[in-house]
């Protein structure tokens, strides 16, 4: 009888290492597929989206975000999903494109805009942990530098000013406080929410 309860334990637990080992393959898997689906829309957008900062236009030019903060964010279409532009956070190695609507589907494809606008300072921008989408997130510090371009190539600069971690449960925590640009990603497990908040700068050198 003891024999044959610890065959039964020996399996059960054999099960478990399997399933844990295929979990495993999995997500390296998932993260590796995320990664090539940003690479291409990283690159249709860089080569589709002018850069007012180089084009050297004249100073008094108002952009329209700036005449009407309350305007939609444009987006550019490609392979049928819509980006409102993209973001870079030269401290991880970062360039990744953001999708101009979350859901569950695109935060498998991209990092999302989950609410806010860029042009209010009001932005939230969610994504995966995966290593090359935000599972970094946790190493940034204050001071590092983040910037982000609309799609109609208007650039904002933004600065590190702290990391939180959040209870998923109070999703309104991720709106409160003065800051003008949040980030964020779950732990792995997803028991907290690993969140960066910015403010914004006009210093591009920093």
């Amino acid at each position: 009888m003891r024999i044959k309860r610890g065959s039964i334990l020996m399996a059960g637990g054999l099960a478990l290492l399997l399933a844990a080992l295929c979990l495993t393959g999995y997500n390296l898997w998932d993260g590796k597929r995320a990664a090539g689906s940003v690479e291409s829309a990283m690159q249709a957008l860089e080569a589709q989206t002018p850069v007012l900062e180089e084009l050297n236009l004249p100073k008094e030019m108002i952009p329209d975000y700036v005449l009407n903060p309350w305007m939609p964010m444009p987006v550019m279409e490609i392979d049928g999903r819509e980006y409102v532009g993209y973001i870079e956070i030269p401290a991880l190695e970062l360039s990744l494109p953001v999708l101009s609507e979350w859901s569950y589907p695109n935060l498998k494809v991209s990092p999302c805009r989950y609410s806010g606008s860029v042009y209010l300072n009001s932005m939230v921008i969610a994504a995966h942990n995966y290593e090359r989408h935000f599972g970094g997130l946790k190493y940034l510090e204050p001071g590092d530098a983040v910037s982000f371009t609309d799609a109609d190539g208007n650039v904002f600069h933004y600065v590190v000013s702290g990391l939180e971690q959040l209870d998923p449960k109070e999703p309104i925590r991720l709106w409160e406080g003065e800051w003008d640009l949040t980030l964020f990603t779950c732990t792995i497990g997803g028991q907290y929410r690993v969140t960066v908040r910015c403010v914004r700068t006009e210093d591009v050198s920093v």
